[in-house]
């Protein structure tokens, strides 16, 4: 099958062609579920749409903890279905779906009580073990281990000898989450959907009571479209309300929105082998490795500014700094931190009212005919969410549709990549590369890094490194914007790689020349490279002042200094 490119040219195609006739299925929401919904309708020979307001992930599903796990801390809770679910999901994404992208992560977790706390959170873990191997979903994953104090030490030398009495360690699985979402965007346009980022809805199409499509604009050109569908499906996360409210009626459920941040640290600052999960009064708190950095978080604070772009404050910095600090030897401090990032949960609106009570189940609703709302949920089941939104579409379209067969299609570049990584010594060497810069890209791209590594033999300069960020290659640059579709310099050093976050600069010294890089593909003059630079650095200069503010309030101010980029 020919893999689908995301160019400028495919993204005014694909609009065209929402318009030109009438669908079965419209997804608005280009998160991961509003993709996983896309991708979910497509494989069941449906005609499918799938529209975003801004880029790919650009919400929520680019600011999250990037695990993916069963959730151990709902076992407490006793929510064994949730858990159970979660764990198959994790075991068919290592496996079978998207083993180049998800991978094993181990986890330290200090115990501070003698005796009856190894008993309770060791069973608790081995319960854990044992869930996710009964359906055969936990191979390759190695099963928990107790440790002893010394021996912790030594996997752990950064805690403090006070700070446990000993330990266990179990493995969970973690990915990109905004790299996920744009492979599984581009896999379900492989598969004959029609996507566009950078297209807004402002509103439904009615027919009586029912919705039969929605109007779309694209924000980029300007050019507004009537999209037709047997049946629209909201995924939009913590924007549910807001697009249901297009619709005027009211929802059958409200979808809240919970704040978590998380800092970005230097792998020198923190002396492990392996990841951390401590315990808070609030939640838990994770130290995650990644790549050559930490991922330090994270909050639950509930949230109702603005929802595009969540600030992290001072006090949730200095929060996790003091949670952390509390079991490290070598105390981190502001100066340590290269990257913050804030990101939104949506959570369906419940009796509690402290958002980490609220419930991580998901909701499929109908609340008016030809229209399916999806919500709440956590990333590791959005393929669960998509095959019931799906099947509830099903329900109102007059045809004999397929089940869902996701279980069974594995994500672009899953297929072929364990032979190209026991290959990766003979590639580099082809490529001219060493071989951990191979590795880099099998592990991105899987077996669709031999199209990057096809835009480096027609252009040799694409294989050096940026300048500033050089655990990328500049054909990652050009390669996000001609085949991943993105449209703006944020896109590109936010989302396709994680440059803004991963350096201490925050992107900045690289914005120029990752512009230049983008600009013959979309067609950038000189004058749209000086405003995607311009508008990045405002971006990087509003998040920093709202990390110096006190609370939430004077943060979301300071951060909506700098307006979002200018259309083309």
């Amino acid at each position: 099958m020919r893999t689908a490119t995301l160019g400028p040219a495919q993204r005014v195609e694909s609009l065209a062609s929402m318009a030109e006739r009438e669908l079965d299925v419209l997804v608005v929401g280009g998160g991961v579920v509003g993709a996983g919904t896309a991708l979910d309708a497509v494989t069941r020979g449906l005609s499918t749409g799938l529209v975003e307001a801004r880029d790919w992930a650009s919400g929520t599903s680019s600011r999250s903890s990037k695990l993916i796990h069963g959730g151990l801390r709902y076992l407490e809770m006793l929510d064994f279905a949730l858990v159970r679910e979660a764990l198959k999901e994790r075991g068919l994404l290592l496996e079978r779906l998207a083993p180049h992208l998800v991978k094993p992560v181990p986890f330290l977790y200090p115990l501070q009580h003698q005796g009856w706390e190894r008993l309770y959170a060791g069973s608790g873990v081995a319960l854990y073990d044992a869930m996710s191997t009964a359906r055969g979903h936990g191979r390759g994953l190695p099963t928990h281990r107790h440790l002893t104090r010394s021996h912790a030490l030594r996997v752990a030398p950064c805690l403090k000898k006070d700070a446990l009495v000993g330990a266990l360690q179990y493995y969970d699985a973690q990915m990109d989450d905004a790299r996920y979402v744009a492979t599984l965007v581009r896999t379900a346009a492989t598969y004959g959907a029609h996507v566009a980022n950078r297209a807004r809805v402002t509103g439904f199409l009615r027919e009586g009571e029912r919705v039969v499509g929605a109007r779309v604009k694209d924000v980029e050109g300007g050019a507004e479209y009537e999209v037709r569908a047997k049946q629209v499906v909201n995924a939009t996360g913590v924007w549910t309300d807001d697009t249901q409210g297009m619709v005027g009626e009211r929802g059958q459920f409200h979808v809240r929105a919970s704040k978590g941040i998380h800092l970005v640290v230097p792998k020198d600052r923190v002396n492990s082998s392996t990841g951390l999960i401590l315990r808070t009064e609030k939640s838990v708190l994770f130290v995650i490795p990644w790549g050559r950095h930490w991922i330090i978080g994270t909050t639950d604070t509930d949230w109702n500014l603005d929802k595009a772009h969540p600030a992290a404050s001072s006090a949730d910095i200095d929060y996790l700094l003091e949670h952390v600090n509390s079991v490290l030897s070598v105390p981190l401090t502001r100066d340590d931190v290269e990257g913050v990032y804030a990101g939104l949960r949506p959570l369906l609106a419940g009796e509690s009212d402290a958002t980490s009570k609220l419930s991580r189940e998901h909701t499929v609703a109908h609340p008016v005919p030809g229209l399916v709302v999806v919500a709440g949920g956590k990333y590791t089941t959005y393929r669960v969410m998509a095959k019931d939104a799906v099947d509830e579409a099903v329900h109102g379209l007059d045809l004999r549709v397929a089940e869902c067969v996701t279980e069974d299609v594995p994500l672009l570049g899953a297929e072929g990549y364990r032979a190209l990584w026991n290959a990766r010594a003979r590639i580099a060497a082809q490529a001219g590369l060493h071989v951990v810069r191979v590795e880099h890209l099998l592990n991105r791209f899987g077996s669709a890094a031999q199209e990057v590594l096809d835009l480096i033999v027609a252009d040799p300069s694409l294989g050096e490194p940026l300048q500033a960020a050089d655990d990328y290659l500049r054909a990652e640059i050009v390669y996000g914007a001609s085949h991943e579709g993105a449209r703006h310099l944020d896109d590109v050093l936010t989302r396709r790689t994680r440059i803004s976050i991963e350096t201490f600069d925050r992107g900045t010294r690289s914005a120029r020349e990752a512009a230049e890089l983008m600009a013959p593909v979309l067609g950038w003059d000189k004058g749209q490279i000086e405003r995607e630079v311009e508008h990045y650095e405002k971006r990087v200069e509003a998040e920093r002042e709202s990390q110096l503010q006190p609370d939430d309030q004077t943060a979301d101010a300071a951060r909506l200094g700098a307006p979002d980029i200018v259309p083309l």
